[in-house]
């Protein structure tokens, strides 16, 4: 019986998908839940599954091609056996899967669809690259660097005694990925429909820092995660969102719309680009569910396994540029919200405490901000609420 693969539903607010990576060649055995392919949408990578157990007899689409919802993409054979397989294979191989995927330690962490494309392109073998990744996956990074190390210790043409070639200029042309166009689209809009403005102030972590250091131990023990930054931070915002109703607003043609609850976006850089899945009514989470869900996302992001649905909505978001080195930004408005909030490096630096110059751990705050809709004192009272919160933390249980 032969079975056609199509193309899974689409959200509505998505037009079409691109086929990023096949995993399964024709003529191959598949398993039912097996991936073959990689979608890749302007939010985020989707896997198509086999429906059954089979022979992948068709592929009728290579790596690169633009789809849509309902499209036939393949054939599977549930009655042909895999001896069948390599004849198949070889007639009916798209010419982009034509380089086999490499092989990968056994049990080492899987490769990330952009981390083997890399590996395929260069011919390089994962088992001889150490990766860097949570639970030992393999980057991106880590292939370049591997690649970097070994032209660096390859001998020269002069060392060898050949001649020594002229120096070149290269270039390389790449097609811009889905979620590069469309982050390069939202952000160019949100410059040219709002007035953007941003304000920044410091905020003195030692309190914030004391307070994990004295209770990270029994914090881990209990809930089996640690005890971050961004768990204040996102409860912070919520308290300061409470009392600044139109930083937590948006603009929907002639009317304001204000948002009674807190969904708050969290920036997590992936290699495909930046995403920004919701931390739903976020002021009603503990701060165990919050580092939770913040983990998970942030490694779900990395591994292109985030749905629609967790990218979609927020009232209000949170970018960290800190954790890359970034000591001040000016992060720009993820439209239709009115505010984002940019976390920075922590540094020690002088401070005056009662007349005196003491060394602390500061961070500086930034809120970009609709100024259509937010009114500077209100911006900047709104950064204020949320220093005061970090620096005195008893705040947040209070809600003072």
């Amino acid at each position: 019986m032969r079975i056609e693969v199509k193309v899974p539903a689409l959200p509505e607010s998505v037009a079409d998908a691109t086929l990023a990576k096949w995993h399964k060649q024709a003529g191959q055995t598949v398993r039912r839940d097996e991936n073959l392919v990689d979608l890749e949408t302007d939010k985020v990578m989707l896997e198509v599954v086999a429906p059954q157990d089979g022979v992948l007899a068709e592929v009728k689409q290579s790596d690169g091609a633009v789809v849509k919802s309902g499209e036939v993409i393949a054939v599977i054979d549930t009655e042909a056996v895999a001896a069948a397989a390599p004849a198949a294979a070889k007639a009916e191989t798209p010419p982009a899967a034509a380089k086999q995927a490499p092989e990968e330690k056994a049990g080492a962490a899987p490769l990330s669809p952009a981390v083997r494309k890399l590996v395929v392109e260069e011919a390089v073998d994962p088992a001889e690259i150490s990766g860097s990744g949570k639970g030992g996956r393999i980057t991106k990074g880590d292939v370049i660097r591997h690649l970097e190390h070994a032209a660096a210790s390859s001998p020269s043409p002069a060392a060898a005694g050949g001649a020594v070639p002229p120096a070149g200029r290269s270039e390389q042309r790449v097609p811009m990925t889905r979620l590069r166009a469309r982050i390069a689209e939202r952000l160019v809009a949100a410059q040219h429909t709002a007035a953007m403005l941003t304000t920044f102030n410091e905020v003195n972590m030692q309190p914030v820092m004391e307070l994990r250091k004295r209770y990270q131990d029994d914090f881990q023990k209990k809930h089996g995660i640690k005890l971050g930054f961004m768990s204040f931070f996102i409860k912070a915002a919520t308290e300061a969102l409470k009392q600044y109703p139109a930083v937590n607003a948006s603009i929907d043609g002639g009317d304001v719309l204000y948002h009674n609850y807190f969904d708050v976006g969290v920036a997590v850089s992936t290699e495909r680009g930046l995403v920004v899945p919701i931390v739903r009514d976020a002021d009603a989470l503990s701060f165990a569910a919050l580092e939770q869900t913040v983990s998970d996302y942030g490694k779900r992001g990395r591994e292109g396994k985030l749905s629609m649905e967790e990218l979609t909505g927020g009232t209000f978001t949170i970018t960290n540029g800190g954790v890359f080195g970034s000591l001040l930004s000016t992060p720009i408005l993820n439209p239709p919200q009115s505010a984002i909030l940019g976390m920075h490096k922590i540094a020690e630096r002088a401070m005056v405490e009662d007349g005196q110059i003491v060394a602390r751990p500061m961070m500086y705050l930034a809120l970009s901000y609709d100024h259509r809709l937010v009114d500077g004192h209100d911006a900047v009272r709104f950064l204020v609420t949320i220093k005061d919160m970090l620096e005195d933390p008893a705040r947040l249980l209070l809600q003072v």
